[in-house]
């Protein structure tokens, strides 16, 4: 019988969710679904001092924003300090792990000694095998008896095999401290372990702390995932993604009204290809999505790519899909007439919602102000005489259909071309230079409230 694949995504709440954090989460995710097994939540919020109950939902809202879905109930490491106490008990019972009562003054006295010949700061083993009695006044801290030569290997799903010497990157390091909490290397294991996790996906800033957990999960007896230590995602200079290159955190996505099918197919695609494909659902990669085909070096943030995928997306999701997005945005289009006719007509052009909600608002409102610019640059005596007729003709166009043949005909009549009357009327309209189709604008709004607006522009001249 095949072993189920169960992947997980382990999350510290000290901060925001940052996109590097979504990536590792999606690939996770994606391949679970694939093969229809579970993907798991688990919040690493044993530092008790560090933890943000805000980063905690903020990662929450992020997955239901995304519509990443998880299995189970989330996990939280700080319900689970008395499982940890057990198996760590069961690796001092076993002579597996050991309680160091080295002091501060110790450690500073080998940590000087060692940065004087130049080694490698690490501990030296003094009470491994220590039998006398403990000293006085020292709060001991756990330590795992790590192999002291040899190399550890493993192969990754992307890197290949990989190896360390023992001597080169160990010691016997610490598993729980003075006060008898546990440390993250533990931890993950431990729940790694006890909740079925078969694959670990994870960013290569973990690679250092593989051989370490490979000798927990062979000290405590469990199983070793398979390990897949994805590259980091680094800004166009090169250098490791941050706030410089521009926002790190999900949420502010949202904010700047980038869509989560965008956002997704972004990071999907900053490490993973499939041929020459660009645009992936969540449906298609769920079908599609392989780690082992994950990208062995660094990829490359590309805003632009995300504006373009961004734009796409607005172009083809259906408008109730744009629509529950806007009103996450506190903008609700469906209120107003004909909204599906204004959503075609303002995201041909739009790179992101914000976009969308600037341009509906410039045709929904009615104007309270004109951009002085496109004032100066497009109206002159002569079209204004030519918008005052138009708005009286526009009394005999009762219907709100046809705009562009009711508009050629009074060119026509007038011996005047589009280019001298279509900027005064789409800046009487919506306040700027800049809209749709001026036709499709007069249609939304139709002749009665054309008819308005252009005779409160021309009163606004007269003054």
């Amino acid at each position: 019988m095949e072993e189920k694949i169960v992947t997980r995504f382990a999350p510290s709440p000290t901060g925001y969710l940052h996109i590097g954090g979504l990536r590792t989460a999606l690939y996770s995710y994606l391949y679970a679904r694939k093969n229809n097994g579970n993907f798991l939540l688990r919040i690493e919020d044993t530092d008790l001092k560090r933890n943000s109950k805000e980063a905690t939902e903020a990662i929450i809202e992020a997955f239901k924003w995304c519509g990443l879905d998880y299995d189970g109930e989330i996990t939280y490491q700080s319900e689970r300090f008395e499982i940890y106490k057990k198996y760590i008990q069961k690796l001092l019972d076993e002579d597996k792990a050991y309680y160091c009562y080295m002091s501060k003054e110790e450690l500073e006295e080998l940590r000087n000694k060692q940065e004087a010949a130049k080694e490698r700061p690490k501990y030296d083993g003094r009470y491994r095998d220590f039998k006398g009695t403990p000293p006085q006044g020292i709060e001991p801290v756990v330590r795992i008896k790590a192999p002291q030569n040899g190399e550890i290997c493993f192969l990754d799903g992307i890197k290949g095999e990989v190896k360390f010497k023992v001597e080169d990157i160990l010691d016997d390091f610490i598993i729980a401290r003075s006060d008898g909490t546990p440390t993250y290397n533990f931890t993950v294991v431990i729940d790694d372990a006890l909740m079925g996790v078969s694959d670990v996906i994870r960013g290569d800033d973990h690679l250092s702390n593989t051989p370490k957990q490979i000798i927990l999960y062979e000290a405590l007896g469990f199983k070793i995932p398979k390990f897949y230590h994805v590259a980091m995602i680094h800004g166009e200079d090169g250098k490791k993604l941050s706030k410089r290159h521009g926002a790190t955190d999900v949420m502010e996505y949202k904010a700047m009204g980038i869509l989560p099918q965008a956002l997704l197919n972004f990071l999907v695609r900053l490490g993973w290809s499939h041929g020459d494909d660009e645009i992936f659902s969540l449906e298609d990669l769920k079908k599609l999505f392989d780690p082992n085909h994950i990208n062995k070096s660094a990829s490359c943030y590309n805003f632009k790519k995300l504006e373009w995928l961004n734009a796409h997306y607005i172009k083809t999701l259906p408008f109730e899909e744009i629509n529950h997005q806007l009103k996450e945005l506190g903008f609700d289009l469906s209120i107003y007439k004909k909204a599906e006719f204004l959503l075609d007509l303002l995201r041909e052009r739009a790179k992101t919602l914000l976009e969308i909600i600037g341009g509906a608002k410039s045709i929904i409102e009615e104007p309270k102000s004109y951009d002085e610019q496109a004032v100066n640059k497009f109206v002159n005596e002569k079209n204004l005489f030519l918008l005052k007729k138009y708005a009286e003709e526009l009394s005999n166009h009762r219907t709100s259909s046809d705009f562009e043949s009711f508009t050629n005909e009074f060119l026509q009549k007038n011996d005047v071309k589009l280019k001298d009357l279509a900027q005064p009327i789409r800046i009487a309209l919506t306040g700027n230079a800049v809209s749709p189709s001026i036709f499709e604008v007069l249609e939304f709004l139709g002749v009665d409230e054309c008819k308005k607006r252009i005779e409160n522009f021309l009163k606004f001249r007269r003054k």
